[in-house]
């Protein structure tokens, strides 16, 4: 089977490396270069249960069920690949920084004991004692050990060898313009090459995993050309020195701190609807930095890296869209917003499967692109 998928960010890697593995011809399209949409700009957190009172009950499970996939995810990948995710389980405090704030997250500790979910309540005394440098003035915390972390760096780099060692084929600076439908099937897709010129690709079937650049693809079906838009968020990097400043995801009311292994403190996120603006802004900086030195003070005298912004690829109803459109041979597996790195294992699984079928996999019937189009 001849398959196009367009775009080389973690979902589209990820459905290309199960499609090479089990013998198809694949082809990736990347109008940039692998990862440069949200999957790298991504924080890496793989935190359904931090995230449940932002979920819908529908949703919930699927990114459950990712999050269970994610260890065997890992241990496949890192033996096709040969290169180490820096895949962390130190768990997840979702903090307080004030009565106020207490109250909020009491509520949102309720949530998940009313779902079944693992945290548990800790006071602000209790917290420090899991992460020293934390501010005095936090009062209470949840702590939640099944949200773990991922380096998307290291994720990207290792789909990408590990579809190239499955034989596909990964094509950087191409320019897709358009899905070629034919008597209601797709029959490939044209646009630019790397050298610019006018180029056309044949497959029996396409992948849709453009990320938020989808809604710029001619030949959808019906809204479906209009169902992902760009939802910007603004992120920076620290230096933690001489030794890491935290051991696990921190998650406050304004931000969220990730320590990595090689020293660097990421903090995220805004978001905004500002289309397709990837600009820095004083504010979003200034926002992320107070959110940050609140949480942790320590940060206030790190030396900072960096700072970047990142498109999420989110639906009309903030929901992925995973599989079969109306039109045969054409497949999705974009929409997955906040959850693209957490949702990996799972987008890979279900996509590849609609692939390989034909049909619609019952665990992500109700994620069907048919319902905006």
């Amino acid at each position: 089977m001849e398959v196009v998928v367009i775009g080389a960010g973690v979902a589209g890697l990820g459905v290309a490396w199960r499609l090479a593995s089990a013998g198809c011809r694949v082809r990736v399209l990347e109008r940039a270069r692998p990862g440069a949409g949200a999957s790298t700009a991504a924080a890496g957190m793989l935190a359904p249960v931090s995230e449940a009172e932002l979920i819908e009950d529908s949703a919930l499970e699927l990114k459950l069920e990712s999050l269970r996939r994610w260890p065997g995810f890992v241990a496949s990948l890192e033996a096709a690949s040969g290169v180490e995710l820096e895949y962390r389980g130190d768990g997840t405090l979702v903090v307080a920084l004030d009565r106020d704030d207490a109250e909020q997250v009491r509520r949102h500790y309720e949530r998940m004991v009313e779902l079944g979910l693992p945290a548990s309540w800790v006071s602000g005394e209790e917290a420090r004692g899991m992460e020293p440098l934390l501010s005095p003035t936090i009062p209470a915390a949840i702590s939640i050990p099944s949200d773990h972390q991922v380096d998307p760096l290291r994720l990207i780099e290792a789909l990408v060898v590990a579809v190239e060692r499955a034989g596909g084929v990964i094509e950087s600076g191409v320019e897709v313009e358009e899905i070629e439908v034919w008597g209601g099937a797709a029959r490939g897709v044209v646009g630019r090459g790397a050298d610019g010129a006018e180029a056309r690709w044949a497959a029996e079937v396409v992948v849709v995993a453009a990320g938020a650049w989808t809604r710029r693809l001619r030949g959808l079906p019906g809204r479906l050309g209009r169902a992902i838009r760009p939802v910007k968020g603004q992120m920076m990097a620290l230096l933690m020195e001489p030794e890491p400043v935290l051991r696990r995801v921190v998650r406050a009311p304004e931000c969220y701190l990730i320590p990595r292994r090689d020293g660097r403190l990421i903090l995220g996120a805004t978001s905004e609807e500002r289309g397709f603006d990837e600009r820095l802004t004083a504010g979003g900086m200034f926002e992320l930095l107070r959110g940050a030195w609140e949480t942790l003070p320590i940060t206030y005298e790190l030396p900072l890296l960096r700072s970047w912004t990142g498109l999420r690829p989110a639906a009309l109803d903030n929901e992925p869209l995973l599989g079969q459109t109306s039109v045969s041979g054409l497949v999705m597996a974009g929409g997955l917003y906040r959850n693209g790195i957490l949702l990996t294992p799972i987008t890979a699984d279900v996509v590849s499967e609609a692939v390989l079928s034909g049909a619609q996999p019952a665990l992500a019937a109700h994620l069907s692109p048919r319902r905006l189009e």
